[in-house]
């Protein structure tokens, strides 16, 4: 194995990183209305991210920093060619961490219904733009042999990456629903349990049909292999685990599907990192987009003494804040 697909399966796990632990925090925030049905409900919902949704955001930032310094290439013509896309993504991430600090900074209820409102639209928008770039890697963007977009905004938006962006937010929405079963109590957490099963048939479906028309994009046939149809069984088995109290399990199912489903792009493309509607000879490789081999060298030792201590820490956040919130931890503040 090389260096360059190291960092190619560094780039795939951070980014898989990413949609798993800010996956849950665009669930909570597109469903913390539904789950609370008044402002006490509403706030505990988010007091559930509250110590967590930055430190995820992280993973996004890493991850974009990867793909720069082991393959400006790919890092160069992905972002000037989603360049809007990744800027309204950016636009939705700030409105939605911007909702976190200032909705409880007045108690009047309009003032806290335009946040609440704002955290919802920006967590439903965040993933599903993310989710349209990830689908067009795969799907093909106009880029010619000089590795530059040569296209316009329309050509980000076929309905293969539409659908992309449509299964993430799905697969957010029902990730977001295990955690919200997970971590509250009463009340709440049967509202998200009602929300699980209810999303969890249209999430298997959506993800069914992403993967398989994965594959026919990639000419691997139709059918899913064994990992992928785990995946969409993992989504279903949510639903029954939340209904039996086994939220821990559920969590953990909504998890592997997640993983599987970003894995899917990454699996696909390899080891392309970008395809050319052009010809396939304009296509983006790991070989002609990689930096050197001494850098990928020095990258590699920083990624092996700091990736513990990142992962360490953030297992720590989540072991302080491990217990379930009530309506009473809120009012009680």
């Amino acid at each position: 194995m090389t260096l360059p697909d190291i960092w190619f399966i560094a780039v795939a796990v951070l980014w898989t990183g990413f949609f798993i632990l800010e996956g849950f925090d665009f669930g909570v925030g597109m469903l913390h209305g539904a789950v609370g049905r008044n402002d006490a409900g509403r706030q505990t919902a988010i007091a559930t991210i509250g110590p967590l949704w930055d430190g995820n955001e992280v993973w996004l930032v890493v991850a974009a920093a990867a793909m720069f310094a082991a393959f400006p290439g790919w890092y160069a013509t992905m972002f000037s060619a989603l360049y809007l896309a990744l800027v309204l993504a950016l636009v939705a991430l700030i409105v939605r961490g911007m909702s976190f600090e200032y909705r409880n900074k007045d108690g009047h209820p309009r003032w806290r219904r335009t946040w609440s409102t704002l955290m919802t639209v920006g967590s439903v928008v965040a993933p599903f733009l993310l989710g349209v770039g990830l689908g067009d890697l795969l799907h093909g963007l106009p880029i010619g042999a000089d590795q530059e977009f040569a296209g316009t905004f329309a050509d980000l938006l076929p309905p293969y990456s539409l659908f992309v962006g449509l299964t993430f937010v799905l697969l957010c929405a029902l990730h977001g629903a295990t955690f919200l079963a997970l971590k509250t109590t009463s009340d709440l957490r049967e509202r998200a349990t009602r929300l699980t099963r209810r999303i969890a048939p249209v999430t298997a479906l959506a993800v069914l049909i992403y993967i398989s028309w994965s594959h026919v994009l990639s000419g691997k046939g139709f059918f899913p292999n064994v990992i992928e149809i785990a995946a969409v069984l993992a989504v279903l088995a949510a639903a029954w685990l939340v209904k039996e109290n086994k939220e821990g399990w559920a969590f953990t199912a909504t998890t592997f599907a997640m993983a599987t489903s970003v894995l899917v792009i990454f699996t696909n493309l390899y080891p392309r990192v970008m395809v050319s509607t052009l010809g396939a000879a304009n296509d983006l490789t790991l070989a002609n987009t990689a930096s050197g081999s001494y850098a990928l060298k020095v990258m590699t030792v920083v990624l092996v003494v700091l990736l513990p201590v990142v992962l360490l820490y953030q297992g720590w956040t989540y072991h302080v804040f491990r217990r379930r919130l009530s309506l009473d931890d809120v009012q009680d503040e």
